[in-house]
């Protein structure tokens, strides 16, 4: 059994551990707070613009200006991994990098191993790990969460549809963590170019638009910016998503610490009665031994 100073030192150090991990937990929850009502915000603007998208560019020609709707063989891909720049956030950032794996193993395995794939990371923890095979590594922004706002984002976007015309890439994929609840994040795999038509097999029938100005000018500003508002969408899903998990994590380290520190006290609380106890023996047993004499 360990000695009362050693048992006194894990004490303080658990109990110190516990109020950096409550205290963590608090500036989680507020920031999940903001960014809770951020997302839920955004979620329908995007939806709708994404459904009158998916409509537009079904009713738009694919050449020229309907660039971004083409679908064109796929031998190139772009992934776009969304996590976090700091960790301490349960299986939050280790989700997305699996579920990238699967898909370099999986969907795409003969591209990757062609080296036909590439990552471009969003969030440090993404490209501390997949700049480690430069072969699928294309870079990163890890620098958005600093100032996380729409124009930053489509900054990114503009970049991302640039290298798409030009074809640079065939597929565009987007993997991040959509926000459920603070303890439920889902990750997602989503399309972000070319875009897709609706999944709704109801009805065959493609709304006839009237375009006005015209339906280049219309292409020109609807597509861009609906892409834009969909990365937006996702960067601030997985934002939410982190201050949840974050704040999730840290609640549970504190619930832990403090389990820990029960079974420490009655470990210090048996150790220091076995020293008494023992001190008390020892004085018996001299007294014995004066009266012996």
């Amino acid at each position: 059994m360990a000695n009362l100073k050693e048992v006194r030192l894990r004490i303080a150090s658990v109990n110190s551990t516990q109020q950096i991990t409550k205290a963590m937990k608090m500036v989680a929850a507020a920031k999940l707070r903001r960014a809770q009502d951020r997302i839920t915000q955004m979620r329908p603007y995007a939806s709708k613009l994404k459904e009158i998208l998916q409509n537009v560019a079904q009713s738009v020609d694919t050449s020229g200006s309907g660039v971004f709707a083409k679908v064109r063989p796929v031998n190139k891909v772009l992934i776009i991994t969304c996590t976090s720049n700091r960790g301490l956030a349960g299986a939050f950032n280790s989700n997305i990098i699996r579920a990238v794996n699967r898909l370099l193993a999986n969907r795409y395995k003969s591209l990757a191993n062609e080296g036909n794939v590439k990552i471009l990371a969003i969030g440090k923890k993404a490209s501390d790990f997949f700049s480690k095979k430069p072969a699928i590594y294309a870079g990163h922004h890890n620098e958005i969460y600093n100032n996380l706002e729409f124009a930053g984002v489509a900054a990114i976007a503009e970049e991302v549809m640039a290298q798409f015309a030009a074809g640079e890439y065939d597929e565009v994929h987007v993997v991040y963590n959509q926000f459920k609840n603070a303890a439920v994040q889902h990750v997602m795999v989503e399309q972000m170019l070319p875009i897709t038509p609706p999944e709704s097999t109801e009805s065959k029938q493609v709304n006839d638009y009237i375009f006005e100005p015209s339906q280049e000018q219309i292409v020109l500003e609807l597509i861009p910016k609906s892409v834009k508002v969909q990365l937006y969408k996702a960067i601030l899903d997985s934002n939410a998503s982190e201050h949840g998990a974050r704040m999730t994590a840290m609640s549970k380290a504190t619930d832990n610490a403090g389990d820990l520190l029960k079974d420490l006290r009655l470990q210090y609380n048996k150790a220091r009665q076995a020293a008494i106890t023992g001190e008390i023996l020892e004085i018996v047993a001299g007294a014995e031994a004066l009266k012996g004499k």
